[in-house]
């Protein structure tokens, strides 16, 4: 029997979800997501465009190591910030408690997710499934075999990265549902890849960067699986 799996992306309204049957589930939390996509069949392995397994004293190897394998896209990959900096009030905060523990400050970007890193990092564990952490710029880079040559916020990078679904057997629907209504293009794409990881590690064939995954106290692994 096939395992059920389901590649997840943050969105500016929540969570989309894409399944591997190419059913599309959208959740104001990653709890909904997951609760919404399960009523159609239990999950065995949920991968997550979040970092997992966080860091109090210095960068993770996952993200280093992610940074080489996906060329000119390295500036989507950003450096997840220390355990401490993720709860702070302010950016500023953030990045004044990160530099002390890595020598570097929080980006924007990396700030703006502590939110959503918080909270997988505190559903994870109750998850009832396998949880993995994926990064689509990684998972189309190891469909392409290279690095992808488009922004995926381009026309061109969209297209880009929908041949590689459809040539790995994820063709995504035109109708994903409500996902659709609240999901941008490049949300729904990045699940898909995330989707493909996912199956993929439920194979057994998945590859984790670095192998073996970083464990930073009692959390969970930190590894990016493509």
């Amino acid at each position: 029997m096939t395992r059920r799996v389901m590649g997840v992306d943050a969105c500016k309204k929540g969570w989309v979800g894409i399944a591997g049957d190419l059913k599309g589930y959208f959740g104001v939390t990653i709890g909904e997501l997951v609760a919404a996509a399960e009523v159609d069949g239990a999950l065995a392995v949920v991968g997550v465009d979040i970092p997992i397994g966080l860091s109090s004293t210095g960068p993770r190897r996952a993200d280093v190591l992610a940074r080489g394998l996906v060329g000119k896209r390295a500036s989507s990959v950003f450096a997840t910030p220390v355990r401490a900096a993720l709860s702070a009030a302010t950016h500023a905060e953030a990045s004044a408690v990160n530099l002390r523990a890595t020598g570097k400050g929080v980006s924007q970007q990396a700030y703006a997710l502590a939110r959503k890193i918080l909270e997988v990092d505190a559903w994870a564990p109750t998850a009832g499934c396998a949880v993995i952490e994926v990064h689509p710029e990684v998972c189309f880079a190891t469909m392409a075999g290279r690095p992808l040559t488009h922004p995926k916020s381009t026309w061109a990078g969209a297209e880009e990265r929908r041949q590689l679904l459809a040539g790995a057997g994820l063709q995504v629907p035109a109708d994903i549902g409500v996902a659709g209504q609240f999901a941008a293009v490049d949300d729904v794409l990045d699940a898909a890849a995330a989707a493909w990881t996912a199956g993929r590690y439920a194979e057994g064939r998945a590859v984790a960067y670095p192998e073996p995954p970083e464990v930073f106290g009692d959390g969970p692994p930190a590894a990016i699986w493509a």
